[in-house]
C-alpha cells in the first residue's frame, strides 16, 4: 500500500468538496432557506457528513486505480473521466448554489450523472472494487437530481 497516494487521492477529493462547499454554504441559510422543497428534502445536517464520507469513498477509489500504475492506457482514461465527473461535482455547487439556478443546475447534473456512470465503468475495467466504491456515490447523485428537479419545478425557477 502505497500511503501517499491514498492520503492524496483522499485530499483531492475533499478538497473538491470544500470547495463546493465554498458556494453552497452561504446560500442555505438565505436563498435555498426560501425556496419550496420536496417532502423528501433531507435534513440540511445531513449533507456533510453525506458528501464527507461519499468523498472518502471516491478518494479510495481513485487511490486503488491510481495504484495500479499510470503507465496502463485503461488507468490513464479512468483517472481522466475521474477528474471530468470532479470538475463536474464542484460545477454542479456553483451553478445550483452559486448562480442560485436550479435549471442550470439540473443541465448540469445529468451531465455529472454520466460522467460518474462512465468512471464506474472505466475503473471496472481496472479494479471491480474501485468501481463498486463510487455505486453510492451515483446512487446519491440520483437521489440529488430528483431533489434538484423537484425545486426547480416546485419554485419555477
Amino acid at each position: 500500500m502505497n500511503i501517499i497516494k491514498l492520503i492524496i487521492s483522499i485530499l483531492v477529493c475533499q478538497a473538491a468538496g470544500l470547495i463546493g462547499a465554498v458556494f453552497t454554504t452561504s446560500s442555505i441559510p438565505t436563498w435555498y432557506a426560501t425556496l419550496e422543497k420536496p417532502f423528501f428534502t433531507p435534513p440540511n445536517w445531513l449533507f456533510a457528513p453525506a458528501w464527507t464520507t461519499l468523498f472518502l469513498l471516491m478518494g479510495i477509489s481513485l487511490y486503488i486505480v491510481w495504484d495500479k500504475g499510470l503507465k496502463d492506457r485503461n488507468v490513464k482514461i479512468g483517472i481522466n473521466m475521474f477528474a471530468t465527473q470532479l470538475m463536474l461535482n464542484i460545477l454542479w455547487s456553483i451553478l445550483f448554489f452559486g448562480l442560485q439556478s436550479p435549471l442550470y443546475g439540473f443541465i448540469e447534473i445529468i451531465l455529472l450523472w454520466i460522467a460518474i456512470l462512465i468512471t464506474i465503468w472505466q475503473f471496472n475495467k481496472i479494479s471491480r472494487t474501485a468501481s463498486m466504491l463510487l455505486v453510492p456515490y451515483i446512487a446519491w447523485v440520483t437521489f440529488a437530481a430528483a431533489l434538484n428537479l423537484a425545486v426547480f419545478l416546485l419554485n419555477g425557477i
